[in-house]
């Protein structure tokens, strides 16, 4: 646990501000004389004590101690370093710190946000693992372009196997579910890596596909349920984060493929990540919205146009977005002549940047409004994806960084949307039928791509046809999409109040304490005042 020291010189302003509860990273309260406890805040066990002794020159030196405990195991070595500056501070800075979402969380929110974002770098991984390899699948086979698409779009039925699994979740609860969903997944990816056919191949990677759409699905939920209003779209972006840092490594392993057993040896990997699945599965909390959701009735009445709203922007953003990311090794390697290793390097350099775009995304749809973000994110990404696929050179490069941070956006806003405006009792089951219509919208771009790639020649002119439906997104998002930033889930689904008003309280079950490693020594006293 941190145990922080810092010593400084402070005039009488000064010491008034030390002296005062702290309201930026944590919301203190006094306990006594220059002591504070923890009101609210993403941390435990926290503490301060501060010592005042008066000087001749009439300033005062100022001993601040801060004791606390990080519950994050995963985001640890992001939050870690950044929570110590902060507690550090003399005095702190007025408002939230940059790196933190607009509304508080607690130490249960941050501790489930911190398991949900390990589940999503085992799915980003499994997400992307069809994607990364694909091409060197196709050509082991010996298959053309268009066999290409017609197999890719098949894998997108994968949303009929997880829609009965997301609604099960609704009714009996979704942490067992996802847990047992990332499980499966795991295993039956493996199967991948014996297969002696193409149609081998599709069989079971569409089994497996279906195990991770269901994870992709309830991963949101979980979040958007446990976070506060301030706090949802961060939070997504959070996760979005998690699942790129899984994708990362399976373009990280792409040089494996020109090697001894090539791409088989990728659908191996998620074997490792079945030892934590069921033991980090025990730390997440039942939220109160899950237990009302086994309480609430299942209705579409005042919601149908809600998720027409969002069937038609899942549908238009995926006719763009996946078909995309699944032929851009095949235009890279075709139309650019580059290696795996050039591959590798090309989608590394230009994806990271896209962080930035889910981190500054996400908490400005939180504090400024999700349907400006979304329609500026959706149009930016197609028009700077487009100047990427058309240029050669340097601008292939400069224009996927663009496209990467405007784009980045996308995830948490839109992803934020399909839980928030519907009830506990469906929010599963919706988000479900909103996933397969993105599966739908998929395999209408797969298809298309496939289809007006052979006929034109070139991938780089699909693209440009296909641009059209994110830029038709951006439209609808302004034109018709509600505004949730800010608000509720309560008071944007009243049935969810109404449910939990009516049903009888089962205590949750508490999440084991993690222990986590003393870093009191790496941080050290510090002899600093405001930094």
């Amino acid at each position: 646990m941190p145990s922080l020291v810092s010593t400084g010189v402070v005039d009488a302003a000064g010491l008034a501000a030390v002296l005062s509860p702290r309201t930026g990273a944590v919301l203190e309260r006094a306990v006594g004389d220059r002591e504070f406890a923890l009101e609210r805040g993403a941390v435990t066990d926290y503490r301060r004590h501060v010592e005042v002794e008066a000087r001749d020159d009439g300033r005062f030196a100022v001993r601040q101690h801060v004791t606390y405990r990080l519950p994050l195991v995963f985001f640890r070595w992001l939050y870690g370093p950044l929570t110590r500056r902060e507690m550090r501070r003399l005095v702190e800075r007025p408002g939230m710190p940059w790196w933190l979402p607009a509304e508080r969380l607690d130490g249960e929110a941050a501790r489930t946000l911190d398991t949900l974002a390990v589940f999503a770098l085992v799915v980003g991984y499994l997400v992307a693992l069809v994607p990364q390899t694909f091409t060197y699948v196709a050509h082991g086979f010996g298959v053309g372009l268009a066999d290409q698409g017609v197999t890719l779009a098949t894998l997108r039925a994968d949303a009929l196997l997880s829609l009965p699994l997301v609604a099960l979740a609704d009714r009996h609860g979704r942490r067992r579910l996802l847990v047992v969903a990332l499980i499966a997944a795991c295993l039956a990816t493996a199967t991948g890596a014996l297969v002696p056919s193409l149609g081998a191949y599709t069989a079971s990677q569409l089994v497996a596909r279906g195990f991770v759409n269901a994870g992709f699905v309830l991963l949101p939920v979980l979040a958007v349920e446990a976070m506060p209003a301030g706090a949802r779209a961060w939070a997504i972006g959070q996760l979005v984060m998690a699942g790129a840092l899984g994708g990362g490594l399976a373009v990280a392993l792409l040089p494996l493929t020109s090697t001894g057993p090539g791409w088989r040896l990728l659908y191996v990997v998620p074997l490792l990540a079945l030892p934590c699945i069921g033991r980090l599965g025990r730390r997440l909390p039942e939220s109160r919205a899950e237990r009302a959701a086994r309480h609430g009735r299942v209705s579409l009445r005042g919601h149908g146009r809600r998720l027409l709203l969002l069937a038609a922007g899942a549908l238009l953003v995926n006719a763009f977005l996946l078909p995309v990311a699944q032929f851009q090794n095949e235009f890279l390697r075709v139309e650019r002549g580059f290696g795996p290793g050039e591959i590798s390097l090309f989608t590394l350099l230009t994806g990271v940047p896209g962080a930035i775009g889910v981190l500054v995304g996400g908490r400005i749809a939180d504090v400024r409004g999700r349907r400006l973000v979304l329609a500026i994110s959706t149009g930016g990404f197609a028009v700077f994806t487009v100047a990427a696929f058309l240029s050669p050179g340097a601008g292939l490069w400069l224009f996927a960084v663009v496209a990467s941070v405007v784009g980045g956006a996308i995830a948490p806003t839109l992803g934020a949307y399909g839980p928030e405006l519907f009830p506990a009792a469906m929010r599963g089951v919706t988000s479900g039928v909103l996933s397969g219509f993105g599966r739908a919208g998929s395999v209408i771009g797969l298809l298309a791509m496939g289809f007006l790639g052979a006929q034109l020649g070139r991938l780089s002119l699909a693209v440009t046809v296909l641009a059209v439906g994110p830029l038709l997104l951006g439209v609808l998002v302004l034109a018709a999409y509600p505004e949730t930033a800010g608000r509720s889930l309560e008071e944007l689904n009243p049935e969810d109040a109404d449910a939990t008003d009516n049903q009888v309280v089962e205590p949750a079950e508490p999440a084991p304490a993690v222990e986590l490693p003393d870093v009191s020594a790496a941080a050290g006293p510090a002899a600093e005042a405001t930094a």
